[in-house]
């Protein structure tokens, strides 16, 4: 009872300093946007019209030491923001994804009166679908491979797809071709992709049998439904053998990583080709996280006719979810300010591998879910692999 109140203040806490963080860095860049208005010439009306790039914002000091703090934010709160419902039953995912994605839709929504409004671009919100149908398997993930796991392999493929979009310019964008040293960006994504392998490596208890008080605070393994039969919180996932739970949750995390990794496309790509478009990247906060929300009703939908309007609902596991929905919503609200402050080429490698050490150290030091020591030893290979990755590819730009 004392742990579980701990770690409950402890991501209170966390949660408290975020806000903090993010409302410094938003209140920043809302003062940097007002001073660059203020300060732009007048334009001849004959002056031929320039289409509209995206331009380096990390031109001064101040720019760029905003960055790496939004950057740091999104880092431990990507990596910590699954702790609060790890050890709560949310059954098979759907009604977890429904609530977590309503408290994303509440940040989103602050967002964007802080930003006082802003234009809404519907093509932001495919970028919502694209995340939250790669979010539909975290939670058999988490009961397949465990947490550290998860995040270590969809944060790899997550950065393989964000390199490739971005360096080639797919799905319309333009390719990032302004490299300095392109020698390290290969090295780079060529040691992310390695660090995928190690990770596969790594064996992990995704699962472990809850105490007797841990069954009795957060979650009965029985719900008694409205006509008082019984409900079995058994998943498709518990049916699996080990080998067949590891290889899914690997090809599950695989393709969330994908999915992640193009869910900003839609966002960059007004950036890039509308006119007037707005710059700023928390502007386009509310549009995404719209698309987020109104896929996961989407998903709710229709899960709850297959199941003949017998969803399977855990109350118990209602105040964590939406805890870490919040968690989330501030992660990728400072992401957004990072692709701004440091374009995506630095902040892509940052923070698409940076979560994953920090959920791992949870996996380790916490839920003690990866034990022994070769699979200690391979997973600070893999650390190692995944920092130099990272900043290789960084340092190419």
């Amino acid at each position: 009872m004392a742990g579980q109140a701990e770690w409950h203040r402890i991501l209170a806490r966390s949660v408290y300093i975020g806000l903090v963080l993010y409302a410094f860095v938003a209140a920043c860049d809302c003062g940097q946007v007002q001073n660059d208005t203020l300060t732009t010439p007048h334009q001849d009306n004959a002056t031929t019209a320039i289409p509209a790039t995206i331009t380096p914002s990390n031109t001064t000091k101040d720019e760029t030491y905003l960055g790496f703090i939004a950057a740091a934010v999104s880092v431990a709160f990507f990596g910590s923001n699954l702790v609060p419902i790890k050890k709560v039953d949310t059954g098979d995912g759907m009604f977890f994804q429904w609530v977590f994605c309503s408290a994303v839709w509440c940040v989103g929504l602050v967002v964007n009166v802080i930003q006082g409004y802003p234009t809404f671009y519907p093509i932001a919100m495919l970028g919502g679908f694209l995340w939250c149908t790669g979010n539909v398997t975290v939670v058999p993930i988490l009961k397949c491979i465990g947490l550290g796991m998860g995040i270590l392999i969809w944060g790899s493929f997550n950065l393989m797809m964000g390199w490739f979009s971005g360096r080639f310019g797919w799905f319309g964008l333009n390719p990032q071709d302004k490299f300095t040293r392109p020698e390290l960006d290969y090295v780079g994504f060529g040691l992310a992709v390695l660090s995928v392998v190690m990770f596969m490596f790594v064996k992990s208890e995704g699962t472990r049998t809850p105490s007797p008080e841990e069954q009795r605070l957060l979650v009965s393994k029985v719900n008694i439904s409205a006509a008082g039969a019984e409900e079995s919180d058994e998943s498709w996932v518990d049916k699996l053998s080990p080998n067949q739970k590891r290889l899914a949750g690997i090809l599950l995390s695989a393709c969330a990583g994908c999915a992640y990794g193009t869910s900003f496309a839609p966002v960059i790509y007004p950036q890039q080709h509308y006119k007037g478009a707005s710059q700023n990247g928390l502007d386009y906060v509310f549009a995404h996280f719209s698309g987020v929300y109104a896929t996961a009703t989407l998903y709710f939908i229709l899960y709850a006719i297959y199941m003949k309007n017998r969803p399977k609902v855990f109350p118990r596991a209602i105040l964590p979810t939406l805890l870490s929905g919040l968690m989330w919503g501030i992660a990728e609200s400072g992401w957004f300010v990072a692709n701004q402050k440091l374009q995506e080429s630095v902040s892509f490698p940052i923070i698409s591998t940076g979560p994953g050490l920090i959920a791992a150290l949870w996996g380790v030091f916490y839920f003690k879910e990866i034990k022994g020591a070769r699979n200690l030893l391979i997973l600070a290979l893999a650390f190692a692999v995944t920092v130099a990755g990272s900043l290789l590819t960084a340092f190419s730009y």
